[in-house]
């Protein structure tokens, strides 16, 4: 599998409405306004994963994502904001085949693995780790992390020494049950059971959700060691102005399509983001 990086060095990709020409924009049948997707296509070019012009919803006819383009390329660290309901968890799960895709297509290292099942996409190098119910309350520590190796087994113990470099605290207590551990604690024991199958990519939802600050600062911390560490890593977070103060580069999403991506401490001086979507989204922390 070449999962070299052919990354665009940096480029910034403006995709707001009011930054595009007047010439690229397009009115659909139902009024909305398109955006050329050619930056996109620039900035896609050779990533490890994309997703290109997705159309999914939980509702038969009813789409919450509306042709939403995205892409990581190896290495990076990509956040995903936007307010309530703007699609963020809907675009996740229908890259991890949690959710049907009606339209579009998603690739892995130039592989279409669009609407392929979860457990073959975590053998293709797919890692995800959802907001809730992400351990096994009734096993230890080191059983959930023995969970994460189902599909290769004799992979256990050397990657349970890779995930005790990151996470040493769960390591120290491998024999307690995960029933008992805190919220903050629950999420590191999903994301190193995520890591126990040596993902290229490690799929995040809504990791602060529900967290103290002081937890929440933690989880933000781990995320940028797992990054570190060689996995990509795709985070949706309603703490919006945190998570684009560590991502490489992010999106914002607005009623199921592209509104902005750039690089995260970019988007925070951007006006425009601040006022329609930083502000709102600070105000709720």
């Amino acid at each position: 599998m070449d999962l070299s990086d052919e990354s665009t060095g940096g480029q910034t990709f403006d995709l707001t409405v009011a930054a595009v020409d007047e010439e690229a924009l397009v009115d659909d049948t139902a009024g909305v306004v398109a955006v050329d997707r050619s930056v996109h296509l620039a900035g896609a070019e050779g990533a490890l994963l994309r997703a290109d012009e997705i159309v999914a919803g939980y509702v038969p006819g009813v789409d919450i994502l509306n042709s939403t383009d995205f892409y990581a390329n190896e290495g990076e660290l990509v956040g995903i904001i936007g307010p309530n309901g703007a699609g963020k968890s809907t675009l996740v799960k229908a890259i991890f085949g949690l959710l049907k895709v009606r339209s579009g297509t998603v690739t892995l290292a130039g592989k279409n693995i669009t609407n392929t099942e979860p457990h073959r996409l975590v053998a293709r190098g797919l890692g995800y780790v959802p907001q809730t119910n992400n351990v096994f309350q009734r096993l230890t520590i080191e059983e959930n992390l023995e969970m994460g190796t189902f599909l290769r087994p004799e992979r256990f113990r050397q990657r349970f020494e890779f995930v005790a470099e990151l996470f040493p605290t769960l390591a120290q207590r491998r024999r307690q049950r995960a029933g008992s551990l805190s919220g903050g604690e629950r999420q590191m024991v999903g994301m190193a059971r995520a890591l126990m199958m040596e993902p290229h990519v490690l799929l995040l939802d809504e990791p602060s959700a529900g967290l103290s600050p002081m937890l929440q600062d933690e989880v933000f911390f781990q995320t940028k060691q797992v990054n570190a560490a060689g996995v990509t890593v795709v985070m949706v977070e309603q703490n919006a102005r945190r998570c684009l103060q560590i991502c490489d580069r992010g999106y914002v999403l607005d009623q199921g399509r592209n509104a902005y991506t750039a690089p995260g401490t970019q988007l925070i001086e951007d006006p425009k983001v601040v006022e329609l979507y930083l502000g709102t989204l600070a105000r709720a922390r």
